[in-house]
């Protein structure tokens, strides 16, 4: 019996030391100090950009169409190639307007043979007028008899003229130089000038458009914030092109004008971007983005978005003062931009802001302090968890 309470107070002592031992564990962890990862704030320049879903629209377009009916003989290009202005594409049988170029010719000939007939004959009824040989009237038929066959002569040299503009237009031209696409008819087809199909389509894209819409209020912010840049005379602002999931193309263009009208249903408007396009990188009917900037600040604070607090609508930021301690600070805050926030008031340049290390901090509490690294694994968490 002794011995069985001789071990109940070793174990009774043992706990007492264990716990004894835990008590002064969790007051020296209380005891020292919270550690923080700091980042000191400096001024920095800012560019401030938002990325517009846009088509791609050809800077010319025209559609081939014939301006005479007939039988295509011949396709003169290869689809999907570049062609120069003037460069022919279709060739309609030409003999049907060969033929009536030649009958035109021969009624013009014989118009000119009428007038100049008409013409010997009141040069020589003139003297005889003046004679009294012949009546005055006879004179005056054959004055309009000439007339009427110079009139005659005049319109068969327009019938002429038509018939050859037709026997020119059996070879189909391209408006503009640009790439021609798929051809809509084929050898033998009967075509017409009130077909509503065109022919083909040749598109101009060495330099295309990228239209975006963009709303008129956020417009009007812009234009004022980018106002010396869009002031008459200026180069115009310059845009970014990148594809659907965002990567850069290579390609800039600025911006030409803003549509005149807001979509009533919106409340959009329309951003008409010309983009150089060497390469025919960008084809009509594309979605892309357009990289359109915002603002410019040539002396910006921020802080990484983890680094911000909000209660109650008001956001903070926890800065290291004095004697190491730690202080909360209201901010204002700015545009969000690659997870950090620009402060637009609130703090100043050379201020010490906390960025990991939050959790634990209360007021006028002293910390301990290290450099902050952008890209460690805290940084990458909370970027994850957002």
């Amino acid at each position: 019996m002794g011995s069985h309470k001789g071990w109940y107070v070793i174990g009774l002592c043992l706990c007492a030391l264990i716990l004894s031992g835990c008590d002064s564990a969790e007051q020296e962890a209380q005891a020292a100090p919270a550690q923080v990862s700091i980042m000191t704030l400096t001024a920095q320049a800012l560019e401030i950009s938002e990325d517009l879903p846009g088509r791609v629209a050809a800077l010319r377009s025209a559609e081939i169409r014939p301006q005479v009916s007939g039988i295509v003989q011949r396709r003169l290009f290869e689809q999907g190639a570049d062609v120069k202005a003037g460069a022919a594409l279709f060739q309609i049988d030409a003999a049907p307007f060969a033929a009536e170029v030649q009958t035109a010719d021969a009624a013009l000939k014989r118009a000119q043979a009428v007038l100049s007939r008409a013409r010997i004959q009141a040069e020589r009824l003139q003297p005889l007028v003046s004679a009294e040989a012949v009546s005055q009237q006879v004179y005056d038929d054959a004055a309009s008899l000439r007339e009427q066959a110079a009139a005659d002569v005049a319109q068969a040299e327009a019938v002429l003229a038509r018939k050859r503009l037709d026997l020119k237009f059996a070879t189909v031209n391209a408006p503009i130089a640009g790439r021609v696409d798929q051809a809509q008819v084929s050898e033998g087809a009967l075509v017409a000038s009130t077909d509503t199909t065109p022919m083909a389509t040749v598109q101009q894209i060495d330099q295309v458009y990228v239209d975006v819409r963009e709303s008129a209020t956020r417009l009007e912010r812009w234009r004022h914030a980018l106002g010396s840049q869009l002031a008459p005379g200026a180069d115009g602002v310059q845009v970014e092109v990148l594809d659907s999931s965002g990567k850069a193309y290579g390609l800039s263009g600025r911006i030409l004008f803003s549509g005149i009208s807001v979509d009533a249903g919106t409340g959009n408007l329309l951003l008409r971007i010309q983009v150089d396009n060497p390469h025919r990188q960008l084809l009509p009917g594309m979605y892309v983005l357009a990289r359109v900037p915002r603002a410019h600040y040539g002396a910006a604070l921020s802080v990484p978005q983890q680094a911000v607090l909000r209660r109650d609508g008001q956001a903070s930021v926890w800065v290291l003062g004095e004697g190491e301690q730690v202080r909360r600070v209201p901010v204002e805050l700015g545009e969000l931009v690659a997870r950090r926030y620009r402060i637009a008031s609130g703090l100043s340049a050379g201020q010490r802001v906390v960025i990991e290390g939050l959790e634990r901090l209360e007021e006028g509490v002293a910390v301990n302090a290290r450099p902050w690294q952008s890209g460690t694994a805290g940084e990458l968490a909370s970027s994850a968890a957002r």
